[in-house]
């Protein structure tokens, strides 16, 4: 096995240990607990903003409020056993919150840790192992983050070891994995190309006062910004919603350019050059009525319908916008690997409508503004506790 190990202990990654960790081991809350204060730290905050996110996940009383949804009145919980994580490359943080209420759970883990993994992972990495260092050595034995090339032996043995395995990525990527074998008694829990929306309310917006609607602005393009606005939940399409809506996206455009300006997030000219080209391929299809290139970090776009929303990753600070009368008119246009909706300026009665008429058929996470990347223990529809423990029911 040419097997680089990140974190954890070197040493035969199938082999059975000894060691055990109950549901809440406190070893591993402690650990976690000091993790967070790390990713927490100001200068890792202004260096990597996202981990700010992570950190707060991280702290001691998200942790104790996380093991009590674990717990069970009719019947007793354990981990599940050994868990192996295949996150993306293209989400820096993904892969410990996975990991993270993995090892909350009590199991024994290994992630694979992608070789273009950089920037925030490395953060994090780093922050394990000065972590580690003062921490119980039972961590170190029991969670293991590794690299190694694309090695179907590796990933093999490691699938036959496993109780779970956790498959993030493409369609392609996770038909690929899938097709080495599992034991009998494991299973899969995947997570495969999903496609994010942004619905913004017109009457909404006009009721909102500046403030509001540039704070609903800077939210918006953290969740857009960051990755890339290659994640799975950044939001790809803009529905404008109540008609009316040119002066609305006009000015909306305005203040994102300006929260850019201010933040200083930059778009590469090569990634400037593929927006266009993906934006005129749009055009060509008929997809696309009107194309609008006002700085290289900013492509907007006017669909022919909302029907024509992409599904694919564009580029990053690609908006296509469309315009509906009602949150129920795009519900025909919503699918299974539909993920998270992001929203401003409608009524709780408005969502609640929306997502009644979406009955499970699509979408899987309605939230406002500024929290599409904000990961929950519930996510694409799986509540990600219980995955991670069995139960045991007793009878006396």
């Amino acid at each position: 096995m040419s097997v680089t190990f990140r974190f954890g202990t070197p040493g035969d990654l199938t082999a059975p240990s000894a060691d055990r960790l109950t549901v809440g081991d406190p070893r591993i809350v402690d650990f976690l607990a000091k993790l967070a204060r790390k990713l927490l730290a100001p200068a890792v905050a202004r260096k990597h903003p996202e981990l700010g996110s992570l950190g707060y996940f991280l702290r001691p009383a998200e942790l104790h409020r996380a093991v009590e949804k674990m717990r069970r009145d009719d019947a007793l919980i354990f981990p599940r056993g050994n868990v192996f994580h295949l996150p993306p490359a293209n989400v820096d943080t993904i892969f410990v919150y996975s990991w993270a209420l993995s090892a909350l759970a009590g199991n024994h883990n290994v992630v694979r840790i992608s070789s273009r993994s950089a920037g925030a992972a490395e953060t994090i990495l780093d922050a394990l192992g000065e972590v580690a260092a003062d921490a119980d050595p039972i961590v170190a034995r029991t969670q293991r983050m590794v690299t190694y090339g694309h090695d179907d032996a590796i990933t093999g043995a490691l699938s036959t070891w496993c109780d779970l395995r956790v498959i993030w990525g493409g369609d392609n990527a996770v038909d690929t994995i899938r097709k080495l074998p599992l034991r009998p008694s494991a299973r899969d829990l995947t997570f495969p190309d999903r496609t994010s929306w942004a619905v913004l309310s017109t009457a909404g917006w006009r009721a909102a006062d500046p403030a509001a609607r540039r704070a609903a602005v800077v939210g918006f393009a953290n969740d857009a910004y960051w990755f890339d606005q290659a994640a799975c939940s950044s939001p790809r399409t803009v529905f404008l919603v109540g008609g009316d809506g040119d002066e609305v996206r006009a000015e909306f455009l305005t203040l994102l350019l300006e929260v850019v300006d201010a933040r200083g997030w930059v778009v590469d000219p090569a990634m400037a050059v593929e927006k266009r080209v993906n934006a005129y391929g749009l055009a060509a299809i008929g997809a696309a009525g009107a194309l609008d290139f006002p700085d290289n970090r900013i492509t907007a776009l006017t669909l022919t319908g909302t029907e024509a929303a992409p599904r694919y990753w564009i580029g990053a600070g690609a908006f296509p916008f469309a315009e509906a009368g009602s949150l129920l008119d795009l519900v025909p246009a919503m699918n299974r690997q539909d993920q998270t909706v992001s929203h401003f300026g409608f009524t709780p009665a408005e969502l609640q409508a929306f997502a009644t008429e979406l009955g499970g058929r699509g979408v899987d996470r309605i939230v406002p503004f500024g929290s599409a990347l904000t990961f929950g223990a519930i996510w694409d529809g799986y509540d990600l506790p219980a995955e991670f423990t069995r139960l045991t029911v007793l009878q006396p």
